[in-house]
């Protein structure tokens, strides 16, 4: 599961909405550009997590706002996927009524990997110094209460760990729409929220600071 660049291959699944925060696979590429010496390709690539070309990139992307119900093919390549070495970052929209995405998606990583497999990661993890340090863990949005989902701020992510790393980082804080503006306007920024995007791919590829 080795690819020569590295690609954004964001998954596409047949249940709920995945096409979310079309700017943003661009923002974090210039990002990794700007920061990083790392091969890339210039485009993000979509994915049907019911073909086996998912196993073509060690790094993907789900997202959504409304229900995560894989069929069984997608269900039995999403489980081997992370079981052979994959890496799935999963970030919850959170702009649903009633929590749908988080639920649903939730539900079916119990279903997969067992119940509780799902686990707080602590915030000294080595995701938080892949690359910038992150100190206190997860940076914080602007979006992450503007669902209707469990109302709360998330000072944790949660992941599954396989063989002693990350194989789904799993996000309710909505970072694709916190990422989601065209790269060029970073310079009106105080400080380019898109920095722990950079941490998570490197670590995702296993790339050392």
């Amino acid at each position: 599961m080795r690819a020569a660049k590295f690609t954004f291959a964001r998954i596409k699944y047949t249940s709920g909405d995945w096409d979310t925060d079309q700017r943003m696979p661009a923002n974090v590429l210039n990002s990794l550009l700007e920061y990083t010496t790392i091969p890339l390709e210039p485009e993000e690539k979509i994915i049907e997590l019911s073909s086996p070309d998912i196993f073509k990139y060690p790094f993907c992307y789900l997202s959504g706002h409304k229900l995560v119900q894989f069929n069984q093919q997608e269900a039995a390549n999403f489980k081997a996927f992370v079981k052979n070495g994959g890496f799935v970052f999963v970030d919850d929209c959170n702009h649903d009524i009633d929590g749908l995405f988080a639920r649903s998606f939730e539900t079916q990583m119990a279903s997969l990997f067992g119940a509780g497999a799902l686990k707080k990661i602590p915030n000294n993890h080595p995701l938080y110094n892949a690359f910038f340090k992150f100190e206190k863990g997860p940076p914080t949005t602007s979006f992450e209460l503007n669902g209707w989902g469990d109302d709360l701020v998330h000072d944790y992510l949660k992941a599954i760990i396989i063989n002693g790393r990350i194989g789904v980082l799993y996000s309710n804080k909505d970072y694709g729409c916190e990422w989601d503006y065209d790269f060029r306007n970073k310079r009106f920024l105080a400080e380019d929220n898109t920095k722990f995007a950079v941490n998570i791919v490197l670590y995702a590829m296993g790339v050392n600071a």
